[in-house]
């Protein structure tokens, strides 16, 4: 079988290649679990089935990592999510790389089941990277923003910082735990809130990782097509 490569451009110049193993979409992962069942008990209302245990950890098809500009959906009610990816590049500490990316997600098919709706749609993964190990010392500093819109600037839609979710390090352990901490595996860190007022079911979603005390960032962003209606 032949393996989605994401290829990464690290800060030093190196081009990274990761063939994917695995691809897990982290889900009710906000690091103050209160807050955590509070959001459950507001998705109920809406339908969303409650998970078992959170965090919660979503195997998702591999090749679904994708880095495109185009995401292809079947109605008009899906939408991203403003996540960071940890990549797993190789067996060294080194090897443990942070990227932005944004989770697809079919917002009908979620009441339905949350891991069959991360796996309607792909993981949108950035295209350059830094090593965990230079920005461990600040990994709570780093920030996530995501705009919607089919305009240049578009609308914010969500902002906050890393130390709204678990940690990098946390999902590490976790990944060790169950033999997943890999080459080849690609783990999202589930998301922070959305604004409310803002419909997030837009014809494109753009999401920026950005390290306030370098001033550096890493971007992604995607129109969102919706295919034809079916026949039959």
């Amino acid at each position: 079988m032949d393996l989605t490569i994401l290829k990464l451009e690290l800060n030093d110049g190196t081009a990274v290649e990761v063939a994917v193993e695995a691809l897990l979409n982290g889900g009710y992962a906000g690091r103050s679990q209160e807050d955590v069942r509070a959001h459950v008990a507001e998705l109920a209302e809406l339908g969303v089935p409650a998970p078992t245990v959170t965090p919660a950890l979503y195997p998702v098809s591999p090749y679904l990592a994708q880095q495109t500009d185009e995401v292809a959906v079947q109605h008009g009610r899906t939408s991203g999510e403003a996540e960071w990816a940890l990549v797993v590049a190789g067996p060294e500490p080194e090897d443990l790389l942070l990227t932005v990316a944004c989770d697809h997600t079919d917002r009908a098919l979620e009441v339905h089941g949350v891991a069959w709706s991360k796996n309607a749609s792909p993981d949108v993964i950035g295209a350059r990277a830094w090593r965990l190990t230079d920005v461990a010392d600040r990994i709570d500093e780093l920030t996530l923003t995501a705009w919607v819109g089919d305009t240049e600037a578009g609308t914010e839609i969500q902002r906050g910082t890393l130390a709204e979710l678990l940690t990098p390090d946390a999902w590490a352990e976790i990944l060790r735990e169950r033999g997943l901490l890999q080459p080849g595996t690609v783990l999202l860190s589930g998301t922070i809130p959305m604004h409310e007022g803002v419909d997030q079911f837009a014809g494109a979603w753009r999401v920026e990782l950005g390290d306030p005390r370098t001033g550096d960032t890493i971007g992604v962003g995607y129109t969102v097509r919706q295919m034809p209606d079916p026949i039959g």
